[in-house]
């Protein structure tokens, strides 16, 4: 499972810049006047500077001055604490630039797509918070700028959520002096011209927010100093051509006022990608404080006498470090692609390859272009597939061994160790992290070992020694979204894991599961494993049971986003005995019968089936399954049900069944067509009282008095649809309702009020008969009103029965019905095994409709409570035939 908040999106924001911004941005960040192409618009190789997408999610759409206290608006992540934004401060920024920004959004609509990767609680010190943030051409769906943001809540930590990975670090190297120091001497007025890109925080404008905040007086920004910085690396060593830059980031360590002397200190680590070379820089205020640290860049060298000609080079890159076969896992700056076909493409010269990318989105086409069929993708989509030349620099493939040191083992502590973090004037210690990071490093007791995505195609390379001597310790392993083509190297990292318990490989394309592979030492290497993820592999349901029954223990099955359509029948060997939960959501089910021979597991105890396309029991020629007794908690939400005898036949099916999450399907969504209570309230009234076995609907328990409303509420509502046919087609409604007979022995037959019909053209049918009554004179006259008065004439009909001024009248329509006040909104949170079980548990303690001393006590709780609607008709020209139902109201007088 995902942990808390990752993956949340943010509103999207609509950004918009013209010319005139990135001259403005390009000024304020000391672009130099023999670089006319960030600064005179006419410039044949006019450009914006890269790093301008920084300022767009303060500007927005606006092109005026903004209050900037007003444009903060704090967003609840689902799954975390609800943070205090004052104490907010920012740690880092990187930016990723993936294709060349226009110097003006016109023509285009542009948005800031928000994101969080992560919340990690650091105890004590607070939580950091980890954001993407990806600017997009919404038509076309391309991202120019990837921004990856780091923020700190001071002092918000220890609500018990995870510890992340260790901060990655990127000191200057050891014993090596720097290849280039820049000065660069900001004056008084740096911060009141970079502050009109749109970020207006009156911190950086008058001295007074400073000076609380125990400043000297106004500070500048500190992304003025990072964009700063930028400008004068990519300007030293690229020569100011915005296509020589690749990545930037650091991060903030103090605060500069206008005036510092900011000295930059750049190292090149030789460390190379292609034509991409790593420089590492370190900023820091004359003869004071770092400003900046961890600084980090790629850059594509350029001469020197080319600072101000922005000349744009072609991409002349290395081959591929081995020559491509079918099959092969590859990663292209961190996006993970199949090999799957190696030749020509009609039309062009020289070899492709093609390749099945992992995001199905990234892709143009499915392997066939312009009418012919190169190859055939495992994924569905249209958009999955590319052709790149082997030319193309592929990142490079690491052992497990090496991608544990990568992730966390820590470098060398920050030379400003316990120097503030600084973003705006606001300061937060880093307090605690070096004794985090010391922590990490110990691999030997790593317990949870995280390396999603870190491009592991192997256990070990020669020299690194063996895993069981690195980190002996590790409980729980994520290898997903590696470069692993088989399941041999997992095998063998586990085969000396012993205390392993809970492995994820999510998102890997793992061949010859059932064939061709040997599976010699699988079953010794998992015999521990009691939870397994396998989601998003693409494999058949054959190969992932097969490794499955691999894990002799295994308890908890994750299979979710695999494109399953049916669960044919296999041999489930141990895990008819062991499985006790088993997640299919977001595949392709379209009816319960396609998942028949999960009724083999006799221990199954929770069932998640969010997401798919599931709208009944059945699908056409084939029967409904019986599920053994031990399911007890099934989750449907997010399918396509549609009918309520979907949950009329789950006591038959499911005989076993406790919890039930039914929400956001069109059954439990819609209005109701009799009533006028809100659906999700009415939709869980009518669940509890079809199925008599639950105790928990939507993560919410049900109570012995929620069960009694329900169920009388539901019987209620029987009566009403009895009521609308004659006595005669009563069994039409009856065969709707199986319950109805069942809910009449305990609460007894309702009344059946069936009206006799008039005749639409007859006046009759136009008059409503009002019953008004005035509690403060304690009196009760009747008057026949047409439908077509407005309220104010009924007001003058009251007002002249009791002798009062109709201005004073407040008129309430008594319905006659009642409604339940709890809000039955289902609770926010996700499906998961462990709440599950508690809901099922919780409820199963509640006790019985025959316990008393329970009643009274819920009876106290709001889950229990009902109230009669009512509902005032206010003044105005609606008629009155529009205000109430039927032919005979009654209506309370009160003054107003």
């Amino acid at each position: 499972m995902s942990d808390p908040g990752v993956g949340f999106a943010y509103p999207p924001q609509e950004v918009s810049w013209l010319k005139r911004d990135v001259l403005l941005f390009a000024n304020s960040i000391g672009c130099k006047s023999d670089e006319l192409h960030f600064l005179y618009e006419l410039h044949p190789n006019f450009s914006a500077f890269p790093t301008y997408p920084l300022v767009l999610p303060f500007k927005g759409n606006a092109s005026e001055v903004v209050d900037f206290y007003s444009t903060q608006k704090a967003v609840k992540i689902p799954g975390v604490p609800e943070f205090d934004y004052r104490r907010l401060v920012d740690g880092q920024r990187k930016i990723e630039f993936l294709k060349k920004l226009p110097t003006t959004s016109a023509g285009k609509t542009f948005q800031a797509r928000t994101k969080v990767i992560g919340v990690y609680d650091k105890g004590r010190p607070g939580t950091v918070l980890e954001t993407q943030t990806d600017l997009v051409d919404t038509a076309a769906g391309d991202v120019y700028t990837r921004i990856t943001s780091s923020s700190f809540f001071v002092a918000q930590g220890n609500w018990h959520g995870p510890k992340g990975p260790a901060t990655q670090n990127f000191p200057p190297p050891k014993g090596k002096a720097a290849d280039a120091v820049m000065e660069h001497q900001t004056t008084t007025e740096a911060a009141l011209l970079y502050r009109l890109n749109g970020d207006y925080n009156p911190l950086h404008a008058t001295p007074e927010p400073g000076q609380k905040m125990g400043f000297k007086g106004a500070i500048t920004h500190g992304l003025y100093q990072w964009n700063n910085t930028c400008h004068a690396i990519l300007r030293k060593f690229g020569g100011g051509d915005p296509a020589n830059i690749k990545e930037y980031q650091a991060r903030f360590a103090s605060p500069v006022m206008p005036g510092d002397k900011l000295v930059t200190s750049v190292w090149r680590t030789g460390e190379k990608s292609g034509e991409w070379e790593e420089v590492r820089f370190v900023t820091q205020v004359e003869a004071g404080k770092v400003c900046l640290s961890n600084g980090r860049a790629l850059i594509r060298h350029a001469p020197d006498d080319m600072a101000s000609q922005c000349s744009i080079r072609d991409e002349n890159t290395p081959k591929m470090a081995q020559s491509p076969y079918i099959g092969q896992r590859v990663s292209y700056n961190g996006a993970l692609c199949t090999v799957r076909y190696i030749g020509e493409v009609a039309g062009t010269t020289g070899s492709w390859l093609g390749v099945e990318w992992d995001d199905a989105n990234r892709g143009k086409h499915d392997g066939s272009l312009k009418g012919v069929r190169y190859f055939a993708c495992h994924s569905r989509s249209l958009t999955s597939a590319s052709f790149v030349r082997p030319t193309r620099p592929a990142d490079r493939p690491q052992s497990f061994i090496a991608a544990l040191n990568e992730k966390y083992v820590s470098e060398t502590p920050q030379a400003e160790n316990g120097a503030p973090i600084v973003i705006s004037g606001k300061v937060a210690e880093e307090m605690g992290f070096d004794k985090i990071r010391r922590v990490l490093a110990r691999l030997k007791e790593l317990k949870i070992v995280i390396l999603d995505g870190l491009r592991v195609a192997s256990a070990t390379e020669d020299g690194e020694g063996r895993v069981a001597e690195t980190c002996p310790s590790i409980v729980h392993l994520d290898l997903s979204r590696s470069l692993l083509e088989r399941l041999g190297p997992v095998v063998d990292v586990c085969s000396e894991l012993k205390a392993l318990t809970r492995l994820s490989l999510n998102g890997n394309r793992f061949q010859g599961i059932t064939s061709g592979e040997s599976m010699l030492g699988t079953e010794a290497a998992f015999r521990g494993v009691i939870e397994l993820a396998l989601g998003e592999t693409l494999l058949s349901w054959e190969e992932l049971s097969r490794i499955a029954t691999l894990c002799t223990s295994l308890t908890t099955l994750a299979v979710g986003t695999n494109q399953l359509t049916t669960l044919p029948t296999v041999g489930y060997r141990n895990l008819t005995s062991t499985l006790t939960s088993i997640n299919l959501e977001y595949n392709d089910f379209h009816a319960m019968s396609d998942l028949a021979s999960l009724t083999a597991l006799k221990a199954l105890r929770n069932l998640h089936l969010k997401g798919n396309s599931i709208t009944g029991m059945a699908a056409p020629g084939t029967t409904a399954p019986i599920f053994p007794p031990s399911l007890q908690y099934l989750d449907v939400s997010y399918n396509d049900i549609q009918e309520w005898s979907f949950v009329d036949a789950l006591s038959a099916h499911f005989p076993g069944l406790a919890g039930l999450r039914l929400a956001h399907n069109p059954v439990h969504d819609k209005h109701g067509g009799e009533t006028k209570a809100p659906s999700s309230e009415e939709s869980h009234m009518f669940t509890i009282g079809r199925v008599a076995s639950l105790t928990s609907v939507n993560f919410t328990q049900i109570k012995p008095a929620d069960r009694t409303n329900a169920e009388m509420f539901y019987l209620s509502r029987i009566a009403k649809q009895l009521a609308t046919v004659p006595e005669s087609a009563e069994h039409t409604i009856l065969a709707l309702n199986p319950r109805y007979a069942k809910l009449c022995k305990i609460y007894g037959e309702p009344d059946v009020i069936r009206r006799n019909e008039v005749n639409p053209s007859f006046l009759e049918a136009r008059l409503v008969s009002v019953s008004f009554r005035h509690e403060g004179k304690g009196q009760q006259k009747t008057s026949r009103i047409p439908k077509s008065f407005d309220i104010y004439a009924v007001k003058g009909i009251a007002g002249k029965l009791f002798g009062l001024s109709p201005l004073r009248l407040r008129l309430i329509w008594e319905t006659g019905e009642w409604d339940p006040v709890a809000g039955y909104d289902e609770r926010d949170g996700e499906s998961s095994d462990e709440g599950d079980s508690v809901l099922v548990e919780a409820a199963g303690q509640g006790g019985g409709d025959d316990h008393p001393e329970g009643e009274d006590k819920y009876a106290k709780d709001k889950s229990g409570r009902w109230v009669k609607r009512e509902v005032e008709l206010t003044d105005g020209p609606k008629q009155l035939g529009y205000c109430v139902d039927g032919l005979d109201v009654t209506v309370r007088i009160e003054m107003a």
